[in-house]
């Protein structure tokens, strides 16, 4: 499939803004892609799709999780704003046929980030932070700190999602806590230098 038909397909899943945020992701992965060196066709595509389930039913994201396999913890049977990202990789594997696993991964993994991220990991996870239409107080600041390196843009995306979790003492994925780690461990390595 194209990502035009991708287009079609998660257009009539979503509200006219979400699919708006979508495609806007789509582009900014496209422009880190050809910056950082990730395939420009699977950011284009992860970031079409990234978003594909979050305005599904509870019962249909369950579901697909289930369908595709997946266990849960039950941290993160408990934390609904997780979901979407574990559904959305779980949609276009079982239900696009998508069958490459690094799309799928970096669809996971878009709003937890992870240890051990792929390069598209990265990209998918930052073009979230800094798509055109965002706009917290920051976004400014994250976008120069990605043009100038993708890894210090991840370490501050997971240190901003950290504290505003905490901030409104709500949990924290482990997946969120191992990848901050290993990137301030990396970063301290760097400067170390």
């Amino acid at each position: 499939m194209t990502v035009k038909d991708y287009e079609d397909i998660i257009s009539k899943r979503m509200k006219s803004a979400r699919f708006k945020h979508s495609k806007n992701v789509a582009k900014e992965a496209v422009r880190l892609a050809k910056k950082y060196g990730a395939d420009v066709k699977k950011a284009e595509i992860a970031g079409i799709l990234h978003d594909a389930t979050k305005e599904s039913e509870a019962d249909e994201q369950m579901m697909l999780i289930a369908k595709a396999g997946i266990e849960l913890s039950e941290m993160e049977k408990n934390t609904p704003k997780l979901w979407h990202a574990i559904s959305g990789s779980a949609y276009v594997k079982v239900e696009l046929g998508i069958d490459d696993q690094e799309i799928i991964d970096a669809i996971r993994y878009h709003t937890t980030g992870r240890k051990g991220m792929t390069l598209l990991d990265k990209v998918i996870f930052i073009a979230d932070f800094t798509s055109a239409d965002r706009d917290y107080e920051g976004v400014e600041m994250m976008r120069k700190i990605a043009d100038k390196d993708l890894d210090e843009a991840v370490l501050e995306g997971m240190s901003f999602t950290m504290a505003d979790l905490a901030q409104r003492k709500l949990t924290i994925a482990p997946d969120t806590f191992a990848g901050y780690n290993e990137m301030a461990e990396l970063r301290l390595k760097q400067n170390k230098k």
